[in-house]
């Protein structure tokens, strides 16, 4: 017994090993498979494509889209903050560091690894599964593949194309904006059968503020899947390719409730927008050297 031990520890590593690789290939080649839904020669940002929408998501998209951009619809974004474990009571915050790709309404990666003290933890979330691993070693949690699963990702997904892809959310096919007041617009986004809106607050200036909605979770006592308030804030925007985009944001469940408290906290440091072209999103020409 004592002989074959040894062995068989081995062996358990080299197999967990073996799956946490076939994770990683997994995460990147749906990384690649959601660059390719960039529009190949996308148009171009001009007043007249917005000027129709109700007032508050017209100014929004003012705000967001300087005339002439390239309507890059997928985003390579670098992150960086805390992710809570716990409750408003007892947050439980770890460190992580962030990739992620957002193509609306195809679907997202994010790639994470989070750590405190000693503890490490790393995976992804996507449409189609949420994976992490204990001290890249121990898989904690593999979930995914179901209605509930999806639903749930897509009300994520759908809301952070408002911070980061605006482009993704002009009117056309499957999106769909009206008017709640004065600052506030709704988008509906409707794809492969499922619905999701997303309400948006903006400032005077059409800077969006607020972002909340109504996600399919089952972050509640019960651990049952219902619809319940998410949301968040967004702040210190910055210029990246002719878009305006929130470089920090705070959001969580429950949101505009007293459960509510922000189980992630991010720090934007890059917004990519890959493409046939290259890592830069550049043509040819465009790329020195």
């Amino acid at each position: 017994m004592f002989a074959i031990l040894p062995g068989v520890i081995v062996l358990t590593g080299l197999v967990l090993s073996a799956w946490r690789l076939l994770d990683h290939r997994a995460d990147r080649k749906a990384m690649r498979e959601l660059v390719s839904a960039q529009p190949a020669q996308p148009p171009v940002f001009a007043a007249e494509l917005v000027a129709d929408l109700p007032e508050p998501a017209r100014r929004y998209f003012l705000y967001t889209i300087e005339p002439g951009t390239l309507l890059s619809t997928v985003a390579r974004i670098s992150m960086a903050g805390r992710f809570g474990m716990g409750d408003r009571s007892n947050p439980n915050y770890l460190d992580f560091e962030a990739t992620q790709v957002l193509a609306v309404p195809s679907g997202f990666v994010w790639k994470m690894r989070a750590r405190r003290g000693l503890m490490r933890l790393s995976g992804s979330d996507s449409q189609r599964w949420t994976r992490f691993w204990l001290m890249g070693l121990l898989p904690i949690a593999r979930l995914g593949g179901d209605p509930d699963h999806a639903r749930s990702a897509f009300g994520r997904y759908v809301a952070e194309a408002v911070f980061w892809t605006p482009a993704a959310l002009l009117p056309g096919p499957g999106v769909i904006w009206e008017s709640l007041d004065a600052d506030q617009a709704r988008v509906t986004v409707e794809y492969r059968g499922m619905s999701q809106s997303v309400d948006l607050r903006v400032s005077a200036d059409g800077q969006p503020i607020e972002v909340s909605f109504q996600r399919w979770s089952n972050a509640n006592p019960e651990k049952k899947h219902r619809l319940q308030p998410f949301g968040g804030y967004l702040s210190e925007f910055r210029p990246f390719d002719g878009f305006r985009l929130p470089t920090h944001v705070e959001a969580g469940n429950h949101f505009a409730t007293d459960q509510y408290f922000p189980f992630f906290v991010a720090d934007v440091t890059a917004v990519e927008f890959p493409s046939e072209f290259g890592e830069t999103g550049k043509r040819p020409d465009q790329c020195p050297g």
